[in-house]
Parts: C-alpha cells; structure tokens; sequence
C-alpha cells in the first residue's frame, strides 16, 4: 500500500488529514447536576459542625467524644461506649436498608475528594480512575484489622479477670477530645494526601476505593441494601449518568445490564438521577444486588502480573511508612502507600513503554522521553527512595522495640541503684546492645525525631552503664514530647539523676514532670530522696506526706516516712508508718531488696539493712547481690 498520494502527474504530495474541533458545541453536553449544590451545602455544614465541636470542647474544657468511626475500637476492646461507636453502628444499620449514602453526603473526606476534583477540573484536569483488581480489597482487609482483629484478640485471650464480652462503661462525654487524634503537624498532612493528592493519582474518590476502612463495611452492607439507584425504560443509553459520576461507577451499564446500580462504590451522591435527560434513573427500594454478578466489564489499568507486582509493592510501602516516626497514622500510610503503587507502576510503565502519558503530560513519544517524563521519572524516583528510606528507618525502629521488649527487668529494680548490670542476664545485655544500635541508627539517619524511640533508647543506655547519656536523651525527648509522655520523660531523667547524685538537677526534672502530671506520685516519691539527700528533711517529709495522702498504697514513700519520723525522734510515728509499710510491701524478695536500695541510698541504712536481711531470708541468693 502506497505511503502517501499520488496525482495524476504521478507526483507525490501530502494531504492533510482533517482534525475535528474541540469544543463543546460539537457534542452533547452533560447537564449539571443540580443535587451537587445541596451535597456541597450538606458537607460545608458537616464541616462547620465538626469545627464548632472542637471549638465548644475549647471553650469548655468537655464535649461529646470524637463523632470518628475509628473510635469503635475501643468500644470493642475496652468496651467504652462513645459517640463513634454510636455513629458507626447506625451508620452500618442504615446502609444495610438505605444503601452507601453516609460516604456520600457525610463524610469529610469525601467533600475534601471533591473539592480537589472541582478544583482540577476547573484547571482542565479530570481526574482518571486507576482501576486494580486486588487492591479493592484493601478498605476492607484494613476495616477487618482495625475492628476484627481487637474482638478476635478478645477472644484468643481476654484480659485477666475479664471475659470475652467487655463490660461496657460509658464515654459519651470526653474531657480528652483530641487523644486519639495526631497533632495538628501531621493532620494537615494527613487531610491534604487523603483528600488531594489521592484524586490527582487515583481519581475521584481515590481514597474510599483504595484506603478508607469504613467504606470497606459500607461496601459490604451496601449489597443487601433494598435503596438503590434504578432505571425504567425511558433511559436510551445516553451515557450522562457515567459521565456525572464522581464514584467512577459505569452506571449506563449497570442499569442496563441489571436494571439498578450494583457497584458498593456507588455513594448515592444522586448525580447520576439529576443529569438523566429523560429522568429514567431514580432512587428507589426493590430488590437488593446481594447474589448479583456484575455484568459489566471494566477496563482495569494493570495487567494480572502487574496487579501482583502492584499489590507487592503495596504492602511494602505500607509497612515503609506506617508508624515511622510514630508520627504516620494507619489511614494516612494506607493513602501514601495507594499513591506510591501508582507511582511505582507509572514509573515501570515509562521504562518499557513506547509511549506514555500523563493527563496533559506527554512523558515518552515514539520511544524517546521527552522533558516532562524525564521530570517526572526525577520526581518519582525521588519518591520512591523516600519511600524506601522510611522503610530502613521503620525496620531499625522495630528491630529497636523488639529487643527493648525482650528485656524484662522492672524499672523500680533498675531505678534503684546507679548501675543495674547485676540484674541482666547475658541476654540482656545483648538485648541492650542490638536495641542501642538499631535505635541510634533511626535517631542519626531519620528525617524526623521519633521521641518514643528517643525514651526507649534512653533507658537503654541507662541500661547500658551510661547514665549521663540517658540523661542526655531523656532531656531531647522530653523536649519534643508534651502532656503525659513529658512527663514520664521527665520523671525517669529525675531518677536517673538522683541515683548519679545529681540531686538539685533532679528536683528541676521531677517538678517538669509533676507540672504535667500533679498525679504522678512517683516523682514524689523521688523528689522527696533528692530533698533528704541535700538536707532539707522536713520538704523532704511534707513530699513524701503529700504522695502518700495521693496514693495511701505507696510501701516505698510510706517506709520513707516511717525512717524520717524515727531521725527526727518521732518514734510513735515512725513505728505507725512502718507498721503500715510492712502492710503494704509485697512478700517478695526483689521487691525488699528493691526498698532497700532505695533506702540505702537516701541513708536510712537501718531500715535498709532490714529489707536487705529479709530478702536474705527469702533466698539466699541475695548474699551474693551488691549492695550499691
């Protein structure tokens, strides 16, 4: 066949093929929807709600608890019954008739999914579905892990003196409302990917589809939902109603193959109803689509191998970035890891593609990369490393815990004297030594500070025989850390500090931590140590007092007490306290060797030796045990 024309003349000559415009007049237009503007008002007020919550809770220090289904959890673990349990479970109750609508006209994630497709699209951009076999299954895998897996550890093991129903208690009302919330520095983050970036490489709803554990209940309940959109037989296949769809449901299809809507992603947004140009889609009751196999066949983005390769590289990029810092938060490391699967994907196909794009982006023409593909491949590349970065952090943080957890000695045994080498065991010590190594390899080479692993690596040091250099850590993570984590901090930093003889630094870090916590006994009780120790007895006497009128069951600070009271010549008092510290001592010898350590090291060498002789006495192999 001839590559080119030929006239009459036998000459050869181009011709210019004609192009079609584009613009709006040449084809139909889809009507808008006119329900779009009472889902938007619906949402704005849902926010505007949620916003005046946080402010009433401000302004009066208690407010009903977070109205989040995430909050669920500890309804089913701890049986605490709280306004998100109370939604959730109406909310389910009310798909399983109305069918998926909360996601659709409820949900402030999805008015985010739709702000950024609006705005998109007002730049030209219409956000593209990436379609994946396998990794729909993610929402309701994580929904199973999140609620299944606490009512499953319930029931392999309740906890102790407990059955496997909790008793359930009352938590309406919170004075705590942003406990189980992340800080503002990585909620902004958290909305800004969930609800933006996720449409620019999903597309609309990216995160319902590949992220939100809810929408993995909804889905389900949605398929023996009796409402549904529906068809009568006015529709002539127009195909307005997939095209107003921001839910990435081919409805034309679908009513046409089946008479109604039968995709759970379908979020009864109603678009689809108000753009029909012979109103012959309606929302209706009738037979649910439980039992129905979808006729329709979509066109997915990924071939099988690659749906494999994709839900390899999901995983991985999940378990990079969830909890790393501890600052990545479950929903958010299931939205970065959707996010880098597509990158990773695009990032393969423009290495073996001949041709590629990327909504208005050409990134590879006729084998060759152009500019833009080179850009992205720089930025995808850079993306992915991050990614992999965050991985070799996560895995020196969790190697880190997990040898922190395999030492088992109890703090107030470590606390009470400068260096408790002689209570580890060899493997310990190696303990001691892997989480030391793997935790300063995550401090040094982290992007962020993780100030729970910066606690952790502390006491391992202290651990260690370095206590000047657990002082140094405990000092760093309590200055990134506020509230009660400060304070414990601050309170082991005390200890420590006392037992080296650094008693007026002590007393500094014991009050940070008793300004956070007023309850934390502990710090009392060490505070009232650190006073004796520079000889201001009777502030010693009143902290020790005051700990005890906090907690009447404190042994340690009521022996305290019962050895000031004999110094002072009180001896009818000191035999009072220590008749009630005998009550209140365990019957157990680490514990006694344990008081007398601390006793020992205030100068109350009597009542040490007392502890010291009944540990003996207990087992003899004390003897042997140092006695500083």
């Amino acid at each position: 066949m001839s590559s080119s024309c030929t006239g009459e003349t036998g000459e050869k000559r181009s011709k210019a093929l004609p192009v079609l415009p584009n613009n709006e007049n040449t084809a139909a237009k889809v009507p808008h929807s006119k329900v779009s503007r009472w889902r938007a008002a619906a949402l704005i007020l849902l926010t505007a709600l949620m916003v005046a919550h946080f402010v009433q809770w401000q302004i009066s220090g208690s407010t009903v608890s977070p109205i989040e289904p995430s909050e669920a959890m500890q309804t089913l673990s701890r049986g605490a019954i709280n306004a998100g349990f109370i939604f959730f479970a109406l909310a389910i109750l009310s798909t399983l008739v109305l069918g998926r609508w909360i996601c659709g006209w409820a949900c402030h994630v999805v008015a985010l999914q739709d702000l950024a497709a609006w705005m998109l699209k007002k730049i030209g951009i219409k956000p593209r579905p990436f379609r994946s076999r396998l990794l729909m299954w993610v929402p309701l895998l994580a929904a199973l892990y999140m609620f299944g897996l606490p009512v499953l550890n319930r029931f392999l093991a309740p906890p102790q003196g407990e059955g496997v129903i909790p008793q359930f208690t009352n938590h309406i009302v919170t004075q705590d409302f942003w406990s189980t919330f992340p800080t503002l520095a990585v909620a902004v983050p958290f909305l800004f990917i969930c609800g933006f970036v996720t449409v620019y490489f999903l597309g609309s709803k990216g995160f319902c589809t590949y992220a939100c554990p809810y929408g993995g209940f909804f889905a389900v309940a949605d398929k023996v939902a009796v409402g549904r959109i529906r068809v009568t037989d006015a529709c002539d296949q127009c195909g307005f109603c997939t095209a107003a769809c921001t839910s990435n449901v081919i409805v034309h299809a679908e009513v046409r193959e089946h008479g109604m809507v039968v995709d759970p992603g379908c979020m009864k947004c109603m678009d689809c109803v108000s753009v029909c140009p012979t109103n012959a889609l309606y929302y209706g009751f009738g037979k649910p689509s439980f039992g129905t196999a979808n006729k329709v066949k979509k066109t997915y983005s990924l071939t099988w191998p690659e749906e494999i390769g994709a839900a390899v590289v999901f995983l991985l990029s999940l378990y990079a970035v969830w909890d790393t810092y501890q600052l990545i938060p479950m929903l958010l490391a299931l939205a970065l890891a959707g996010i880098t699967t597509f990158v990773a994907w695009r990032t393969y196909r423009l290495l073996i593609s001949n041709d590629l794009s990327l909504y208005q982006f050409n990134l590879k023409n006729g084998g060759k990369v152009t500019r833009a593909g080179s850009i992205f491949l720089v930025l995808s590349l850079g993306w992915l490393g991050l990614t992999a970065h965050s991985g070799w952090i996560r895995y020196h943080e969790w190697q880190g815990a997990k040898a922190f957890e395999a030492i088992h000695l109890p703090d107030e045994v470590a606390l009470a004297q400068a260096n408790p080498a002689q209570w580890l065991s060899p493997a310990d010590k190696q303990n001691i030594a892997a989480g030391r190594t793997h935790f300063s390899t995550a401090r040094n080479n982290g992007l962020f500070t993780n100030v729970q692993a910066l606690s952790k690596l502390a006491w391992l040091e202290y651990l260690g025989g370095d206590a000047a250099k657990a002082t140094e850590t405990l000092a760093d993570a309590s200055a990134h850390e506020h509230g009660a984590a400060k304070a414990l901090a601050d309170y082991y930093r005390g200890a420590i500090l006392n037992r080296t003889g650094k008693h007026a630094e002590a007393i500094t870090s014991l009050d940070a931590a008793l300004k956070e916590r007023p309850d934390l006994t502990l710090a009392l009780e060490q505070k009232g140590e650190a006073l004796w120790s520079l000889g201001r007895q009777k502030d010693a006497f009143d902290t020790w007092s005051q700990a005890v009128r906090e907690n009447p069951n404190l042994p340690l600070a009521t022996s305290f007490l019962a050895a000031a009271a004999k110094a002072a010549g009180d001896d009818a008092l000191a035999a009072n306290f220590q008749a009630r510290a005998d009550q209140l001592t365990p019957n157990d010898p680490l514990f006694h060797w344990m008081l007398g350590m601390r006793l020992k090291g205030a100068g109350m060498d009597d009542l040490a030796d007392k502890h010291f002789d009944r540990a003996i006495e207990m087992n003899p192999r004390f003897k042997a045990a140092k006695r500083s």
